[in-house]
């Protein structure tokens, strides 16, 4: 038994077909097939199913390649104590960060990074919180950027800030009347939301649940940008993030922004990495790059008021 295998074990139970396991892990779909075989005759068990349509794994297959995930894993904490030890801010960083804030974050954040960190590989990975959580399990993601609160006791927490929202209103809405708004002021109305997976749909719903409104019946929007497209176009309101109103994003017309009074409702944003992993010490710097952004990104007002002015 050799690592390579156990490689080709793993690509082969996420791909669920020879061929793109073979073309995952940068080998003939023959000689995966084959390792595959020797792997099954040397263990002395079937591991794969073989079926005309897909791949399925047996039951053992399917515990092998839980342990063989783990083994992995563990050699890949080897070779990272072995790079770190020779040079701690070179080497790769696999991050993940989910759809609703990446684009919006990255631009702040990414050039400080290449200034602080210029011989580091970042490598991003946009996915829904479900999927960055789990491939922090694996071992296929180094850390990930969510939003709080995460439950799981494997996993170490770095707050980086608070984002607060605004509230996003046709320019025709009686809310646009408003200079800035309370939570009660929605106790009528309907929010578009967010389809199900996205963190930013559930943070949404538990400010409708404080405001006591709920979810515009009938529609779900895939995006952010579907969301901002659909306020512009007269159907609906909507929280948006602070980050994803500020420059570089570009403003929409016919959509007004408003603030909230007093304490608005936020999103708390950390990044989170395992606690068994290897690159904890420098993680632990990396995250403070995040937290350092600056005051005004933060600001829903300033937002408010760069509307406000383009509007006149």
């Amino acid at each position: 038994m050799n690592l390579r295998d156990l490689r080709y074990l793993v690509a082969l139970s996420e791909h669920k077909h020879f061929g793109r396991a073979a073309e995952a892990c940068f080998v003939s779909q023959p000689t995966l097939s084959t390792q595959i075989m020797k792997l099954e005759d040397e263990l002395g068990v079937t591991l794969v199913e073989r079926t005309p349509r897909k791949v399925l794994l047996t039951e053992v297959g399917q515990e092998i390649v839980q342990r063989a995930r783990d083994v992995l894993h563990e050699v890949d904490q080897i070779k990272a104590i072995a790079r770190r030890t020779l040079d701690p801010e070179s080497g790769t960083v696999r991050l993940g960060i989910f759809p609703t804030l990446g684009p919006y974050l990255l631009p702040h954040v990414v050039p400080p990074i290449r200034k602080r960190f210029p011989n580091l590989e970042l490598l991003l990975v946009e996915e829904k919180t479900e999927i960055i959580l789990r491939q922090l399990r694996e071992g296929r993601l180094d850390a990930g950027i969510l939003a709080l609160p995460v439950h799981d006791n494997q996993l170490h927490m770095e707050k980086l800030f608070d984002e607060p929202f605004v509230l996003a209103v046709p320019e025709g809405n009686p809310l646009a009347a408003l200079r800035n708004i309370r939570l009660d002021d929605l106790a009528d109305q309907n929010l578009l939301l967010l389809e199900e997976g996205h963190c930013l749909r559930d943070q949404a719903l538990e400010v409708c649940q404080l405001a006591g409104t709920g979810e515009r019946s009938g529609f779900r929007a895939t995006s952010l940008e579907t969301l901002r497209q659909m306020v512009a176009a007269n159907v609906g309101i909507t929280l948006l993030p602070t980050l994803a109103v500020k420059p570089p994003v570009p403003q929409v017309e016919h959509m007004k922004l408003i603030e909230f009074k007093s304490r608005a409702p936020s999103r708390h944003i950390a990044m989170v990495w395992r606690k068994s992993s290897a690159m904890h010490g420098f993680l632990s710097s990396f995250a403070e790059l995040f937290r350092q952004l600056p005051g005004h990104l933060l600001d829903p007002g300033k937002s408010t008021a760069e509307k406000k002015a383009r509007i006149r």
